[in-house]
């Protein structure tokens, strides 16, 4: 999935028909490296949300807006100084350049009109949102870049902004590339496969875009570029790999695409392989013609939900890792302490073997030889001779004894381990939860409980003298395609609260079997549930359990009346005896969420 320059032509395409003339009412920084600008244009108000984010860099258009940090940051502020009531006069890629440059006119102190810049660089991990005068010089940046950090070029205030020339390619906008020649020349006689050549040797092409020119061409695109030429010499009767068509069949689509865009006309899709999104263009991929696909009627729209759920797994991340680094180091403990549990099981097994030792010491020892190191004896459990080891400095019954002792000190210890393992397992079982929980958190109000529910089993100490925070975050809640209502908890006290204070008796309830997942019920009100609903719910259950990434998970389901909870048990823990089960995928596309 590439966010490439044919991408940024979309955008900057659906930017001029929106956002031309308008002036920047509202300036907010949400995050340290996010933008939100609001713009009021055409009798409308529309928001640009600008990310310069390493992992996630994005530029679209949103209806959403995000709240803001109670002290604007300094890049923010500096920006509504110089650019709040600006005017929007141009909107402009440099070639097919990953480069939004956003062209704003306002009065300075003495009534003069001025031009500044407003430059987004969406280049991966050197993205950047940098704040210019009209002559290129750097006024502020959402990010510093120093020379200790990039070699290249640095980013910071005063110096003279440039696009960095780190990879030698040309525009494929430029209309020297009409020519078949020049085409041939810049690209094939590179020793690469013929898709490789093209995006390496033009500006804004994903490998994904290069695939596609080479499928319309009907060319191979793993063949070498460099044996690709106009004039192919061949031998009596040798046929040629290539020919001059060949050639002109990927030119031809070529310049049909860089047509296509200079002329604005744009197709946003969204591809999919079940219910995964494998690949979204600007443009229709026919190589995928036999996926599901999903258009839109702009690149915004596609963007905001493609990215807007991934960006906010990625933030929700970000602000867990602390939560999660305390759960997964007490969780690794935990699983230390059982796996030396379970060994030290183990070796407790030899018990009843002692046992028997000394019974028969006690039965047969007066056939002991003095000095003797050990005895045959008949054991009368199993009708077997045994040798028994002998300590040739104690008699038989100091032999016994010690046997005996051997195995009242074995017995002890598999009756407190028998106790330890089971709250040791527990205790595993409990964190795995608190971990699936943090996995499908996507709001700070849902970390907000699951902290609670950490400070309350003793994982983090309760500063001194703050009180239980108010808890907002609510369930999930979907509707099947019958009509029926499905509530999922996000976190164990959710749980805890859907199937013992939420449902009623006849309610059902649904959850993946043996592994860490959210409780789902089913709520019936009185009427009979279709096969359809027991499915979805199943789904639901599906996929938000530990199993989710699997093909099928298998799913207990019971009427929320079987359901019971062990006193002292910890929180999401149930126990039922007779269940229904089925095993099915964790595809929710088809569910509709309500909020």
């Amino acid at each position: 999935m590439a966010f490439d320059g044919i991408t940024i032509a979309n955008i900057i395409s659906e930017l001029h028909e929106t956002l031309l003339g308008g002036r920047i009412y509202k300036i907010a920084q949400p995050e340290s490296d996010e933008l939100l600008l609001t713009i009021k244009n055409h009798s409308s108000q529309y928001r640009l949300f600008l990310s310069a984010d390493a992992s996630l860099p994005l530029v679209y258009l949103t209806g959403s807006n995000k709240p803001s940090p109670m002290t604007a940051p300094g890049f923010c502020m500096l920006l509504r100084k110089h650019l709040q009531n600006t005017k929007i006069v141009g909107i402009t890629q440099p070639g097919l350049e990953r480069i939004i440059h956003l062209e704003l006119e306002h009065l300075n102190e003495l009534g003069d009109v001025c031009r500044k810049k407003l430059i987004i660089e969406i280049m991966g991990k050197h993205s950047n949102i940098i704040f210019c005068d009209m002559d290129d010089k750097i006024i502020d940046s959402i990010k510093h870049i120093s020379g200790m950090v990039s070699s290249v070029r640095e980013v910071l205030p005063g110096r003279t902004y440039f696009i960095p020339q780190t990879q030698e390619k040309d525009d494929p906008l430029s209309e020297d590339l009409d020519s078949l020649e020049t085409f041939r020349d810049k690209m094939l006689t590179k020793p690469m496969p013929l898709y490789k050549a093209l995006y390496t040797s033009f500006t804004g092409l994903s490998p994904i875009i290069a695939q596609e020119i080479c499928y319309r061409a009907q060319v191979d695109a793993d063949l070498p570029a460099n044996v690709l030429a106009a004039d192919t010499e061949l031998g009596a009767g040798q046929a040629p790999a290539f020919s001059g068509s060949s050639l002109a069949a990927v030119h031809k689509v070529f310049t049909a695409i860089m047509a296509q865009i200079k002329a604005r006309d744009f197709a946003p899709v969204i591809l999919y392989e079940g219910p995964k999104p494998i690949e979204f263009s600007a443009l229709p991929l026919t190589l995928y013609a036999d996926k599901e696909a999903q258009t839109f009627d702009s690149i915004s729209a596609l963007l905001e939900h493609y990215y807007a759920q991934r960006n906010l797994i990625t933030r929700i991340r970000q602000k867990s890792a602390d939560l999660r680094k305390i759960v997964q180091t007490a969780l690794e403990r935990n699983v230390k302490k059982y796996d030396l549990q379970i060994k030290q099981m183990q070796d407790t097994a030899k018990k009843d073997k002692y046992k028997v030792y000394g019974e028969l010491l006690n039965t047969y020892g007066y056939n002991v030889e003095p000095g003797a190191r050990s005895l045959k004896a008949l054991n009368y459990y199993t009708n077997e001779m045994i040798d028994i080891p002998l300590d040739s400095t104690l008699s038989p019954q100091e032999n016994a004894k010690v046997y005996f002792d051997k195995y009242g000190k074995l017995k002890r210890t598999h009756e407190a381990l028998s106790e330890l393992t089971v709250q040791v397992k527990q205790e595993i079982e409990h964190l795995e939860s608190i971990l699936a929980a943090l996995d499908i958190a996507l709001q700070e109000d849902d970390l907000v409980q699951i902290k609670e529910e950490l400070i309350e089993s003793g994982y983090i100490r309760r500063k001194g003298g703050t009180k239980r925070v108010k808890i907002t975050s609510k369930p999930f809640h979907y509707l099947s395609s019958d009509g029926f209502h499905l509530y999922v908890g996000k976190n164990n006290y959710q749980n805890d609260e859907l199937t013992f204070k939420f449902a009623n008796g006849n309610d059902w309830w649904f959850h993946a079997k043996q592994m860490p997942g959210s409780h789902v019920i089913l709520k019936t009100e009185g009427q009979e549930v279709p096969d359809r609903a027991f499915e979805e719910a199943a789904r639901l259950a599906a996929h938000y359990s530990k199993g989710r990434e699997q093909d099928k998970v298998e799913i207990d389901y019971i009427q929320k009346k079987h359901v019971k909870k062990p006193a002292g048990a910890k929180p999401g823990f149930v126990v039922y005896y007779t269940n229904y089960s089925m095993v099915i995928d964790s595809h929710i596309s088809g569910l509709q969420e309500l909020s």
